[in-house]
């Protein structure tokens, strides 16, 4: 789990980067769009990029069940929240399932109406744009509010999955005493409050810029 996450803050660090293009020049973003296309290297990237989305959501299956197991038929008397415990860490299952929702809706927003649609060999995709005609489709997709509000469903979820995922890994690994715990937490909340606030504002911007 924690490897796999390392990898997908990773991915998702870059690809606010690439979005972050977009808000400045159309043409910057084609520009990166064409270059990753269906391309060999992009292709591969896809693959192993998918393997560690499978890999971390079935594994967390096996945890929660696992959990779930341990515990038997009696279920805890005293439900209230613990002192020092999240309620992200509770719920982390809950919300991967949101996440899980909103990668889908994405996949189908741009992966398969982009790479796969080029990958396929149309010249137009269902939402009648070329495949290499990214910043016009990205537009496309945020000048309706309603994707507009379900991004920003899955993106507050997707905060609180990795303030606690972030600093729950660098745990795992072993970088954690008492010292460094608080410091831990302090420095997932900003990196997860930085990737997760920079994708929210790419998306009202892009809205915001479409009602212009």
């Amino acid at each position: 789990m924690s490897i796999t996450g390392a990898f997908l803050i990773l991915f998702l660090t870059f690809h606010m980067i690439m979005n972050g293009a977009l808000v400045f020049s159309d043409d910057a973003y084609n520009a990166i769009v064409n270059f990753l296309g269906a391309n060999w290297y992009a292709l591969v990237g896809t693959v192993i990029l998918a393997a560690g989305v499978v890999f971390h959501f079935v594994y967390a299956i096996v945890l929660t069940v696992g959990n779930l197991r341990a515990r038997g038929k009696v279920r805890y008397a005293e439900t209230k929240r613990e002192n020092g415990v999240e309620w992200s860490s509770k719920n982390m299952f809950v919300l991967g399932l949101v996440v899980l929702g909103g990668l889908l809706l994405h996949l189908f927003n741009f992966w398969y109406n982009m790479q796969w649609t080029e990958i396929i060999g149309r010249h137009v995709n269902s939402l009648g744009f070329g495949p290499k005609e990214g910043a016009e489709m990205v537009r496309f997709v945020f000048s309706h509010v309603g994707y507009v509000i379900a991004y920003i469903v899955w993106l507050v979820a997707l905060w609180f999955h990795l303030t606690h995922g972030m600093w729950s890994m660098m745990q795992t690994v072993g970088w954690n005493s008492k010292v460094w715990m608080k410091r831990l937490k302090c420095i997932a909340y900003i990196l997860s409050t930085l990737i997760v606030g920079c994708f929210m504002l790419i998306v009202i911007i892009l809205y915001v810029q479409s009602l212009m």
